[in-house]
């Protein structure tokens, strides 16, 4: 997108209307409230249906293996940001993009509310994977259209929608978690496929009034023959594909453990892939180049977070289940209302922080140094979980209340590095490839967890402690690397604070 259409974009949104901020800021809080509603819904019962017994409505897979399906299936989410990002520069923009990706979710959760198998249960992954990968990282690069690139409200936007996020995060267990659990798996899905639905309308309905442009001029539209030609390529791709599953899956060569090193593989190669070819493009200018070198070493950050924060819905999902007193204090805890503890830190504190880097204001951290800060929380979190085996061993029951310390800890680095780079990541990114490095942001999340695919298999708990401390310890150590590191970072942002 040219600096031009940049500028019409946001002359074309109606600039105020919701909480001072752009109109337009309305309709993308509330439709991606709606989607994380579904998706944190969904989320919350996911793992449990996998691998509670058939006798109390799951599918009755392995521990471990579910874990691993719960890691590889978040990988897939946010690789397929790519996909989205891709098809939104190239094909039909955003706003598009949006809506196609909400349908795709939709109709995923309705395949999960549907009593059947495996087989079906496989089917809806694969929707969601897909409309995820359409809908979220375009919703987030339209909120960033929104603004100018020095518009002072900036940073407080994307606070405020990440705030949408976190409600809907929030209220999805505690209604899907408990539906779920309590009486039918199914029917909590069902509830999660009624949540996209809501968010479905309510961007279709507000967006031509308050999104303006916005969402609908495509920076770098293909041609009809390259269209054709793309087509097709794509069209022999998934044949290619296809021919290849159905030959080696008889044969024994891809097995589960083989898709979960593939996807390893890809969770690394794609992001590098990327950083290539935006840093290699004659379309990149020479301080477009120097802010990718300095988003490297934030990327590799964020990697190293994800890795901690996302093992919320697998290991300590796990871990609220099988090793915390569920009954306290004559009170019986859902396992999976512990998942609702993430958003509700998030919703208390995200006011305070951005109070306090206002109040700071020039002399508040710089970007770099408080991704090392979410780095050093991160780890923090995880060091405290390891602390009850310690002190009870591995066999006892542990207070759910280390656990809501665990989550509330890695909620203060999440506040230092969530916001500050999805903010930096439309700032840092190159013109010709905005939406498509906000794919690239959601991609450090995809590394994240194909390396927790492998990574989980490790956890048990006789294993408890060692896996905890090695994983928070390296976590700790790049925290303090990054601080060191932080002032040569800045120097290659080029004027972006």
């Amino acid at each position: 997108m040219t600096d031009l259409n940049k500028q019409q974009v946001v002359e074309s949104v109606p600039q105020r209307g919701f909480f001072g901020h752009p109109k337009g800021l309305f309709t993308l809080f509330f439709t991606e409230f709606w989607e994380r509603f579904s998706y944190y819904g969904m989320k919350a019962i996911l793992t449990y249906y996998m691998y509670y017994e058939l006798s109390r409505g799951g599918l009755g897979m392995e521990e471990s293996v579910a874990l691993a399906i719960m890691s590889i299936y978040g990988s897939l989410v946010y690789m397929s940001g790519i996909i989205g990002g891709w098809f939104a520069d190239r094909i039909f923009g955003e706003s598009r993009a949006i809506f196609y990706g909400g349908i795709l979710i939709m109709l995923g959760h309705i395949a999960l509310a549907i009593p059947g198998s495996v087989p079906l249960f496989f089917v809806s992954m694969v929707l969601i994977v897909l409309g995820t990968g359409l809908l979220k990282p375009n919703v987030s690069s339209v909120v960033g259209e929104l603004y100018s690139k020095h518009d002072p409200r900036r940073d407080a936007g994307f606070s405020i929608f990440y705030m949408g996020i976190n409600l809907g995060a929030f209220i999805a267990p505690l209604i899907v978690g408990t539906v779920g659990l309590d009486y039918n798996f199914h029917l909590g899905f069902g509830i999660a496929a009624v949540g996209m639905f809501l968010g479905l309308a309510i961007f279709a309905f507000t967006r031509k009034k308050n999104l303006g442009l916005a969402g609908t001029i495509v920076p770098s539209r293909l041609s009809p023959a390259e269209r054709k030609k793309v087509f097709l390529q794509i069209g022999l791709g998934v044949l290619l594909l296809a021919v290849i599953v159905a030959i080696t899956i008889p044969l024994g060569w891809l097995t589960f453990e083989s898709f979960i090193v593939i996807v390893g593989i890809l969770g690394l190669l794609i992001p590098t892939a990327y950083f290539v070819v935006m840093y290699r493009s004659p379309r990149t200018s020479k301080v477009e180049r120097s802010r990718l070198i300095a988003y490297i070493p934030l990327f590799i950050a964020a990697i190293m977070f994800w890795a901690i924060q996302e093992q919320g819905s697998t290991i300590l999902a796990n871990y609220a289940d099988k090793r915390t007193q569920l009954d306290y204090a004559g009170f019986h805890i859902s396992p999976a209302w512990f998942q609702s503890l993430n958003p509700l830190f998030i919703i208390t504190l995200a006011p305070v922080f951005a109070w306090f880097w206002l109040k700071l204001g020039k002399r508040q951290p710089s970007i770099p140094k408080k991704f090392a800060l979410g780095l050093l929380f991160a780890g923090l979190s995880f060091l405290v979980i390891l602390l009850p085996a310690y002190f009870g061993g591995e066999d006892s029951l542990v207070n759910p209340l280390w656990l809501v310390l665990s989550y509330f800890i890695v909620v203060l680095g999440e506040l230092c590095l969530s916001p500050v780079g999805l903010s930096a990541t439309t700032k840092l990114a190159p013109s010709a490839f905005s939406s498509q490095t906000m794919s690239l942001w959601f991609l450090a999340s995809a590394a994240a967890q194909a390396i927790n695919a492998q990574v989980v298999k490790f956890y048990s708990p006789a294993t408890e402690m060692a896996y905890f401390g090695v994983i928070g310890g390296i976590a700790i150590v790049l925290g303090i690397l990054l601080l060191a590191l932080s002032s040569k970072i800045q120097g290659f942002m080029k004027g972006i604070h």
